[in-house]
């Protein structure tokens, strides 16, 4: 399709007149038009569009019935018939009362266009230049971020039943699409093994059985790979999407076959990290992941919002990520695309998850970000029980590389390598004899014969870690801290509003597509509240919380 750039028409005269006398008191939409006037132009979506072809539907209009479906809620259908009833979608859309609208189908494919161009420069960004503009964001101010579990839009499937719905996957495709060659390689029974769902349900109960019915299954499907990838088979079949996924779970769930051509099932000690593992055939990005009391097959989505008091609070990035992502390992992509736009902010009120040494050093001197949250302490058992010397009761002299117990011993021992995370780390050891003969020997460890041993991150983020920790347990922290609590009513406001943890579509890029038109539809609605005085929800306490709180 082509799309025809033409200047961007008024609002007409009849849908204003007829809005203004039904909403004599305002409406959120009418709003956000009358402040904002054009949010989105077409000519910022030309480069999805062909040179030929019939002419495209508006692109920034349709980009607003997409953000309206987020901020309301609502299916395709129900928002293409939202565009021929409602009055106040007419109004910032600048249609006329008249005006029919589309069929639904046109928010498919434009979602589709959508995907092929940066969706955070094609959504997000605009929103927040225009906001900027207006003075309601600015950059080196106060920022908090949070992640929460993103549900893949899949079932859950256990190894069985994933290794039986990729073997059918690439069957219903490859008789779509090979239907003569494919009749030719299966054996009958195939037909009633995998022409309906896999379901546990109608799988044995005995391990025995369902042992024996994966390897009925893995052999099915080596069989099928060696036929597919034979030199009389048309080579276009070793490329179709299924035949690849199919190839990989079996190298995942398999060993390989044995002198006779027998597959035999991995065991769950030998199956691939879950940062690789495929859990469905249908969205071979998903990943599963567990927090806390959550455990989940599909994504996270990391939100970072404003949270200057005197400024509407405001979704300045999202960022989605398979649920194996540490919460960590975002920070410098966040900072990166915040400074990029402009909008790195002075402070970022960040939880646990989020900070390390390295991003504290990093974040401060690539960005000029100071990180305000709570590090890991220590896990020594001197803290965790709060006696004996744990490792802030040392002396480290780096120059020397040496380190001074608190008894005034000298270590013996410095090894820089590697701790088990894989980063870098120095080990520390005292001497056998002076640790054995030490009459603080029992505050300091609980081996019997062993000397003390300790594990030091490098200089700079062994310093930082040290500052962090006397840090965070003071007054000024806390209170200083507690603006971060905030982003979790965001979320919260993400999964009422636009069904945050759960992925609507299939694939990290269209999941995150699905956030960014969440965010965007957040956004606009905070914006509505903020040009109408619409004060920020307080805090809601329980009526017996409050009588502690009234007591004092």
């Amino acid at each position: 399709m082509s799309l025809p750039l033409h200047p961007l028409d008024p609002i007409p005269a009849e849908t204003a007149r007829i809005a203004r006398a039904a909403f004599p008191r305002g409406n959120p939409y009418l709003r956000l038009a009358d402040e904002f006037g054009a949010l989105y132009a077409d000519i910022s979506f030309a480069h999805l569009f062909s040179a030929l072809g019939p002419a495209a539907l508006a692109p920034w209009r349709l980009t607003l019935v997409t953000v309206l479906q987020f901020a309301e809620g609502l299916a395709d259908r129900q928002a293409a018939d939202a565009v021929r009833a409602r009055l106040d979608w007419k109004y910032l859309l600048r249609l006329e009362p008249t005006d029919p609208g589309f069929d639904h189908t046109v928010l498919s494919e434009f979602r589709s266009r959508l995907l092929a161009g940066e969706v955070d420069e094609l959504l997000l960004t605009p929103l927040l230049m225009r906001c900027r503009e207006l003075g309601l964001l600015k950059a080196r101010g106060r920022q908090r971020t949070d992640s929460t579990h993103v549900f893949a839009a899949i079932r859950s499937l256990n190894r069985l039943e994933c290794v039986g719905e990729t073997l059918r996957a690439a069957l219903n495709q490859l008789a779509e699409l090979a239907p003569t060659w494919l009749q030719a390689q299966v054996p009958v029974e195939w037909f009633s093994r995998y022409g309906t769902r896999m379901d546990n349900y109608h799988f044995p109960a005995e391990d025995a059985a369902r042992q024996a019915l994966g390897t009925v299954m893995g052999n099915d499907g080596y069989q099928l790979l060696t036929a597919v990838y034979h030199h009389a088979a048309p080579v276009w079949l070793r490329h179709l999407p299924t035949v690849g996924v199919l190839r990989a779970v079996w190298v995942q769930q398999y060993y390989a076959p044995d002198a006779a051509g027998q597959v035999k099932w991995r065991t769950a000690s030998d199956l691939p990290p879950a940062a690789i593992l495929i859990h469905s055939p249908y969205d071979v990005e998903a990943r599963w992941s567990t927090k806390r009391s959550v455990s989940w097959v599909g994504y996270k989505a990391h939100l970072t919002e404003t949270c200057d008091d005197d400024l509407p609070h405001l979704i300045v990035h999202v960022e989605t990520t398979p649920a194996t992502t540490p919460d960590f390992g975002v920070v410098p992509t966040v900072h990166a695309d915040l400074q990029a736009a402009d909008l790195l902010p002075a402070a970022h009120y960040l939880d646990t998850g989020y900070v390390d040494a390295e991003n504290l050093i990093n974040s401060q001197e690539n960005y000029g970000v100071r990180l305000v949250g709570p590090v890991h302490e220590d896990p020594s058992w001197q803290t965790k029980e709060a006696a004996g010397f744990d490792i802030s009761h040392f002396t480290v002299e780096w120059e020397q590389q040496q380190v001074i117990c608190p008894q005034g011993q000298r270590s013996t021992k410095w090894q820089e390598g590697e701790d088990a995370s894989g980063q870098a780390a120095i080990r520390i050891r005292f001497a056998r004899a002076a640790c054995l003969n030490c009459a603080a020997r029992a505050q300091c460890t609980k081996a019997k014969s062993e000397p003390r041993e300790l594990t030091l991150r490098k200089q700079a983020e062994h310093i930082a870690l040290q500052e962090g920790r006397q840090r965070q347990r003071t007054a000024e922290f806390k209170a200083e801290y507690g603006c971060r609590a905030g982003i979790e009513g965001t979320i919260a406001q993400g999964v009422r509003r636009g069904d945050l943890r759960s992925a609507r579509y299939m694939g990290q890029a269209r999941t995150h597509l699905q956030h960014v038109l969440m965010a965007v539809a957040l956004n606009l609605v905070r914006l509505s509240n903020w040009f109408a005085t619409i004060p920020l929800a307080r805090t809601r306490h329980s009526h017996f919380a409050g009588l502690q709180m009234a007591l004092g």
